[in-house]
C-alpha cells in the first residue's frame, strides 16, 4: 500500500510515542499578556470525596431507584511552599478510556502547600465524556496566579465510566456544589490557604450546563420531558421553580466561566430561566460549534439579563474551542477500542489548540482576578472593541498607544485576528 493510501491515523499508529512529551503548559510567543504563568510555584495532589446516599440515577428504572454513595475524585492544584522544585507529570486516560498517557506540566506532585495565604477557590468541571485532566492546562495556569483549583472527575461521565446521560443531567450541578463545600471545608494544610468563601466555577460543555444550573437556571418542562431524561422524575431536582433548584445558587461563587455550554440547543432553559442568573458570567465558544450550537450559546449570552456577561468567540472553531488540552501524541493513533484516532476529541480543524488555550488563560485570568480578587486594573482587558477586525493598532515605536489606537489590551499587533469579545450589562 502506498503512503498516500494509508488510512488516517495508521502512520501515527506505527510511530512509537513512548517518549511523548505531551506538555500541557506551553505558552506561544504570540500569546496574549495574561497567558503567562504567575509567580507561584505550584503543587498538585489527588483527593477523594463521597456524596452519601444519593439516588443512583444511572441504574434507575421505571420500577424504582436505589441510593448509593457517589465517589468523586478531584485533582487539586495550589500554590506550593517556597523552595519547591517546579515540574512533574500526570498519568491520564485518553478518550478511549483504556490508553494511559503521561502529561507533563509545572506542578510538583504532593508538594507542601505555601506557608500562608488566602487563595480563592476555582472548580473545574469537564464535559461528557471527559476527565479531571482535560482542562489541566488551565488549572495549572490559574494556580500559578494564586488560586486553589479543584478539577472534578464526574462519575458516569468519564472516559472509563460513561453511564446514561440522564445521570449527568441530574448530578452535574450537585457534584459541583458538593465539591465546593468539601474544598471550602478542608481541614488540612491546603484548606489553611484556601479562601472557600471566594470561589468560581469553570465548566466545559456539560460542565457549563452544570455551572448554569448551579447558578439558578432551572430546566424547562419541555426539556425534562425529553427521552433522555431519567425515570422516576429524577430531573425534577433541577426544575425551574423547584425548592431544590432554589437552594443551589451559592453566594460564595463570585464568577462563572461556561465554555461551549450544552443545553440551550435542546431548550434546557428559556429566557425566564436564564434571567435568574445574577453571577458575573463569561461564555467562551467556537463560532461554528455544532454540538452545543453557537446560536444557542449566543441565546444564553442574550438572555442572562440580570448579570454582566461576556462572550468570547473563536471564529470558525467548533466545539473543542478553548477547553481541551493539546491532543496527547498517543491520540494521533487509531484506538482499537474506538476504531478511530481520538485526536478529534481534543483538536480543532482550524485553530491551534495551544493558541486557543493561551487566549483562554488570558481572558480567564482577567475575569477571575477582577471578580475574585477585586483587581480593577484587569477590567481594561475586558473592555474591548467587540470584533477584533475593527480594532486599530496605532502605537509609537516604544509601544505607547496614540489616541486612535483601539487594539485589544494585552494582544500584540495582528495577534487578535479571528476573535470576537462582546459584553452586555445588567438589563441589556
Amino acid at each position: 500500500m502506498k503512503n498516500d493510501q494509508v488510512p488516517v491515523g495508521r502512520r501515527d499508529a506505527d510511530r512509537a510515542p513512548a517518549m511523548a512529551e505531551n506538555r500541557i503548559d506551553r505558552i506561544r510567543p504570540d500569546a496574549p499578556e495574561l497567558a503567562a504563568p504567575g509567580d507561584h510555584v505550584i503543587g498538585v495532589t489527588t483527593m477523594s470525596f463521597t456524596r452519601e446516599a444519593v439516588p443512583d440515577v444511572a441504574r434507575a428504572t421505571e420500577d424504582g431507584v436505589e441510593e448509593y454513595d457517589r465517589e468523586i475524585t478531584v485533582e487539586v492544584w495550589y500554590p506550593a511552599a517556597e523552595g519547591t522544585e517546579a515540574g512533574g507529570s500526570y498519568t491520564a486516560l485518553l478518550r478511549d478510556g483504556v490508553t494511559e498517557v503521561q502529561l507533563r506540566g509545572r506542578a510538583a506532585r504532593d508538594a507542601a502547600p505555601a506557608a500562608q495565604g488566602a487563595f480563592p477557590l476555582v472548580l473545574v468541571s469537564h464535559g461528557y465524556p471527559g476527565n479531571r485532566f482535560l482542562m489541566s492546562h488551565l488549572a495549572e495556569n490559574i494556580a500559578t496566579k494564586g488560586y486553589v483549583v479543584a478539577s472534578i472527575d464526574h462519575p458516569d461521565s468519564t472516559y472509563d465510566d460513561m453511564g446514561p446521560f440522564g445521570s449527568t443531567l441530574v448530578n452535574r450541578p450537585h457534584d459541583q456544589a458538593f465539591v465546593l463545600d468539601r474544598m471550602a471545608g478542608l481541614d488540612d494544610p491546603i484548606g489553611a490557604i484556601t479562601d472557600g468563601d471566594t470561589a468560581a466555577v469553570i465548566g466545559y460543555s456539560m460542565g457549563g450546563y452544570g455551572a448554569l444550573v448551579l447558578s439558578g437556571a432551572g430546566l424547562t418542562d419541555t426539556f425534562r420531558a425529553l427521552p433522555y431524561a431519567p425515570p422516576q422524575q429524577l430531573l425534577e431536582i433541577n426544575a425551574m421553580g423547584s425548592e431544590t433548584l432554589a437552594a443551589l445558587p451559592d453566594e460564595r461563587v463570585r464568577a462563572v466561566v461556561a465554555i461551549g455550554p450544552w443545553g440551550r440547543n435542546r431548550e434546557a432553559w428559556d429566557a425566564e430561566g436564564l434571567s435568574a442568573i445574577d453571577t458575573p458570567l463569561m461564555l467562551i465558544a467556537g463560532g461554528v460549534d455544532d454540538v452545543s450550537g453557537y446560536e444557542a450559546i449566543r441565546s444564553i449570552f442574550m438572555e442572562t439579563t440580570r448579570t454582566e456577561r461576556h462572550l468570547l468567540t473563536f471564529d470558525n472553531a467548533n466545539h473543542n474551542a478553548a477547553a481541551p488540552m493539546p491532543a496527547p501524541e498517543e491520540s494521533w493513533a487509531v484506538s482499537e477500542s474506538l476504531g478511530y484516532a481520538p485526536f478529534d476529541h481534543y483538536a480543532d480543524p482550524v485553530w491551534d489548540t495551544v493558541r486557543m488555550n493561551n487566549i483562554t488563560q488570558h481572558f480567564v485570568t482577567a475575569f477571575l482576578d477582577l471578580h475574585l480578587k477585586s483587581d480593577t486594573a484587569k477590567a481594561e482587558y475586558l473592555d474591548l472593541v467587540p470584533d477584533s477586525a475593527d480594532a486599530v493598532w496605532d502605537r509609537a515605536e516604544d509601544g505607547t498607544p496614540h489616541e486612535t489606537d483601539t487594539y485589544w489590551t494585552g494582544f500584540a499587533n495582528r495577534s487578535a485576528k479571528g476573535l470576537r469579545f462582546e459584553t452586555r450589562n445588567v438589563g441589556q
